[in-house]
């Protein structure tokens, strides 16, 4: 190898090195701070979860008698302005149903004695006021589990923009206070990184029978507020004085 050649071997992983080397020698005064921002908002969604049970001697009249009473249900969601976009089918399942032997009789093995088969039903409703208009009318057309409602926000973006605005102030505010504390001053910002940003869900009501339900009035609703919150970590350079 050439003289030349020897020395370009040297210098590239020097060159390559230069980078972090000067990462890691950034000693110049720092300070951490996290900030917090909340925004609270009223809901305009509603997520709702209905199921219709049936059970019958047979699979195929389970079946039969839960198509009949899920697609009243489906029929009345749309009579009420719920599109087909906001309705899908979230689970089916057929079980048959068993007696066990009590040792009497001779018998040794469980028999099925019939079959059960639930029809599960997501529901997006659009406008909080029909939330529970929905579920008065479902119920009496034969939705008899679920119950499930979880108030959110069609498009949260503006809400968290504002909740990131709140959480950098609250960072500055935050810093400003340590760094005069300690005589100095906030310099300029050398890092950002945000955590959060997604409301806790809030179930309303839940479950596991429903005939109770049926009213002559709809069911009564609150929907309340979601909580947006949003924490960013901020590292700013600190100045002495």
């Amino acid at each position: 190898m050439t003289r030349s050649l020897l020395a370009l071997a040297f210098v590239v992983p020097l060159i390559a090195a230069a980078p972090a080397f000067a990462q890691e020698s950034d000693m110049r005064p720092k300070i951490h701070v996290t900030g917090e921002g909340e925004v609270r908002v009223a809901p305009d969604t509603a997520l709702v979860t209905l199921s219709v049970l049936k059970e019958a001697a047979t699979a195929r009249e389970a079946m039969d008698e839960n198509n009949a009473a899920m697609a009243a249900v489906i029929a009345t969601l749309k009579e009420e302005g719920i599109e087909a976009k906001d309705l899908q089918t979230s689970g089916l399942s057929i079980n048959p149903q068993y007696v066990y032997p009590d040792g009497k009789n001779g018998e040794d093995k469980p028999r099925i004695t019939g079959y059960q088969v639930t029809n599960t039903l997501s529901v997006r409703v659009r406008d909080i006021e029909k939330v529970g208009a929905v579920l008065d009318r479902a119920v009496s057309l034969g939705v008899n589990q679920g119950g499930n409602i979880v108030f959110t926000n069609d498009d949260p973006a503006s809400v968290l923009g504002e909740a990131r605005k709140k959480a950098v102030e609250d960072a500055m505010a935050k810093a400003r206070e340590l760094a005069e504390a300690a005589g100095a001053e906030v310099g300029k910002v050398l890092r950002i990184t945000e955590s959060g940003g997604t409301p806790p869900p809030m179930p309303m009501m839940k479950a596991a029978r429903m005939e109770a339900m049926v009213a002559s009035a709809p069911v009564p609703v609150e929907a309340g507020e979601n909580a947006y919150r949003v924490n960013v970590n901020v590292t700013f350079e600190l100045l002495q004085n």
